[in-house]
């Protein structure tokens, strides 16, 4: 019998898959995976019905031209130059199979969410991640070292602001800064804005403001709108470049479009959300869970660096705390290993990713588990 392929034998179930299994395994809270507790808002519900029965068959591969026009409207863009995927993992693998290939090389920051390495591999590229700065003021990026990871083989920048799984926000000024290294080097910028409407102070600055020219922003209605299981992502184009018509080209080879009765959806819940202050309530409400989960943790004598954005945080539980696994197994919580995201440097030690996208319920039991798990044997 052939056999499979290296790339197919190397694959494995991911980290986050993983904790969600044993989670549900062992009955244990789930601070892993970023998927909310609460469910979607009623008006986006009240859309899908609407759709579904009425707009069933195929879209086209670029999108429905209806949610293509309420993301231009949304992102200050032309709704020619956006096109809809099937999630943001799907849009991030379209760009890397449309940007890049054999003998180019794409940088990236690390800690790096999990698809970027894989998914420039099998586009024949090579994935080079520069390590984040962490020192006392928190998590940032470090511009010496992401300019001297460039080479002549260097295709493109692959940035994440907000940042996952850090919750950094990169200022206007960094921004600036990759930028210029970018028009200096001629390189493609894919800016993967995901959680663009989930931040805690000043909103994040989008990249193709600063370099529209150059810029591939990827979004995601499954962070924006609490449904991540419908999986409509979006990548928004140059401008006035054409190059939505070859991005769409790619994408029809994989999943073809997006579900068509979601994508109506999603058009018609983007005006309300933004109009009727859904983002803002949003944002108002993991603040206050991040609050509560932060504040446990340090409590408990836990070393937390508060995110600028996002529904993530990072901690150093301590030297008595025990690894990912004994945790989900016998203390009854969920968390990511940090080391989990680093697939070429070393990890801080200790260090973990948790999500408060869950109730302030789950949030009050995984602190009181911990509290008993962190306890010195």
């Amino acid at each position: 019998m052939p056999e499979l392929l290296p790339r197919a034998r190397a694959s494995q179930e991911s980290i986050f898959a993983r904790m969600s299994r044993l989670a549900v395994q062992h009955g244990a809270v789930n601070l892993g995976q970023g998927f909310p507790s609460d469910a979607p808002p009623a008006f986006l519900l009240d859309a899908a019905r609407g759709a579904v029965g009425r707009l069933d068959q195929y879209a086209p591969p670029a999108g429905l031209p209806v949610l293509r026009e309420a993301l231009g409207a949304d992102l200050g863009v032309d709704g020619a130059d956006v096109v809809v995927t099937s999630g943001a993992t799907e849009a991030l693998n379209v760009l890397a199979l449309t940007l890049y290939g054999p003998g180019d090389e794409v940088l990236t920051l690390e800690p790096v969410f999990d698809v970027y390495v894989p998914q420039a591999r099998l586009a024949g590229a090579t994935p080079v991640t520069v390590p984040m700065r962490l020192d006392a003021r928190g998590w940032g990026l470090d511009l010496p070292a992401l300019r001297a990871a460039v080479t002549p083989r260097t295709r493109a920048l692959l940035i994440n602001t907000p940042h996952n799984p850090t919750g950094a926000v990169f200022s206007r000024a960094e921004l600036e800064e990759v930028v210029a290294l970018a028009r200096q080097h001629d390189l493609w910028i894919v800016s993967d804005e995901v959680y663009d409407e989930l931040y805690f102070g000043d909103p994040p600055v989008a990249l193709r403001t600063l370099a529209p020219e150059r810029t591939f922003t990827v979004g995601s209605a499954g962070k924006r709108l609490e449904a991540t299981g419908w999986r409509v992502g979006w990548i928004a184009c140059p401008p006035g470049t054409g190059l939505a018509g070859n991005v769409a080209g790619i994408r029809q080879q994989g999943s073809f479009c997006a579900p068509t009765p979601l994508q109506a959806a999603v058009a018609a819940a983007l005006p309300v959300a933004r109009r009727d202050g859904f983002y803002a309530g949003l944002r108002q409400e993991y603040a206050g869970r991040m609050a509560l989960l932060a504040g446990g943790l340090e409590a408990l004598g836990a070393t937390v660096y508060r995110p600028g954005g996002t529904y993530f945080l990072t901690a150093q539980l301590g030297p008595a705390a025990p690894d990912a696994g004994t945790l989900v197994e016998r203390g009854g919580v969920a968390t990511i290993p940090l080391e989990a995201f680093y697939p070429t440097h070393g990890a801080p030690q200790g260090m973990v990713r948790l999500a408060f996208c869950k109730s302030r319920g789950e949030i009050e039991q995984a602190l009181d588990r911990l509290a008993a798990a962190l306890v010195p044997a």
